[in-house]
């Protein structure tokens, strides 16, 4: 059985090469949370050390298979004073399934800390309900009460908000690793469920962004929320933020994903 552990485990095979071999025995796409994820440690390996990443931007090209294992080729573009910054390309059967824009920080001895909103005023996780994370290893979910916009008859929508854990105490305490959970993590819901109606639904995801903002610790509750902006061009556009239990603002993310009509997806 795969624990999260093992899944964020990468293989140096050459070079700013790396492998990562946990696979499944099921036939389904490999999760973007997965790769990304997977991504941002490769690049980290490349990294001096001391440096945290603070920003990832990644684009789905191909549907990846979660029963192969994943190359990964990193490129250092610069290593400068205070910044270093990375290009990473995931490869399966010798195609681009992923590539990413990765930067790093070196942490600064002084810098301001402000935020402007508050986090949404939800109930605690320990007094919200079960939510089953599909797809995510390591992870328990609390379903908290859902925005205005949120709401619908059918009740056939994804949430917006939710708080998740991870539960795996093997990982290593690492704030890179710390990263990583974290970026598995905000790709598991979508922010365009409001947009799901009138035979319109949200598909393959096309990008990816992530701005990590403070350090948080793999196994405290994190609070989800994402906020949908709206569809033109064929693609939906969300943005979101992460909370810890003391309401600041972890990490903020936007992705844009295909909107297709029902009978074209």
């Amino acid at each position: 059985m795969i624990d999260l552990a093992e899944l964020l485990t990468l293989e140096t095979i050459d070079a700013d090469i790396y492998r990562a071999n946990a696979v499944f025995d099921e036939r389904y796409d490999l999760y973007g949370g997965q790769v990304a994820a997977q991504a941002l440690l490769a690049a980290g390996m490349t990294a001096p050390d001391g440096r945290l990443p603070h920003s990832l931007h990644g684009y789905f090209l191909r549907a990846g298979s979660a029963g192969r294992p994943t190359v990964f080729k990193v490129v250092n573009d610069r290593d400068g004073r205070s910044f270093s910054a990375r290009r990473v390309v995931a490869l399966q059967r010798g195609e681009v399934i992923f590539n990413a824009a990765v930067s790093f920080q070196a942490p600064p001895t002084s810098a301001m800390e402000e935020q402007l909103d508050p986090a949404p005023a939800v109930p605690s996780a320990e007094d919200c309900g079960p939510l089953e994370l599909h797809r995510l290893l390591s992870f328990e979910g609390r379903r908290v009460p859902q925005p205005e916009y949120h709401a619908r008859s059918d009740g056939s929508f994804w949430p917006t908000r939710f708080w998740a854990r991870c539960t795996d105490p093997g990982l290593s305490n690492d704030p890179l690793v710390d990263a990583a959970v974290l970026t598995y993590l905000s790709d598991i819901y979508s922010g365009l469920s409001p947009f799901a109606k009138n035979g319109w639904i949200p598909g393959s995801s096309l990008d990816h962004a992530i701005w990590f903002h403070r350090p948080q610790v793999t196994g405290d509750w994190l609070l989800s929320e994402y906020r949908p902006i709206g569809v033109a061009g064929g693609r939906g556009l969300y943005t979101g933020c992460l909370y810890d239990t003391s309401g600041r603002v972890v990490a903020s993310i936007a992705q844009e994903t295909l909107f297709r009509r029902k009978r074209e997806a």
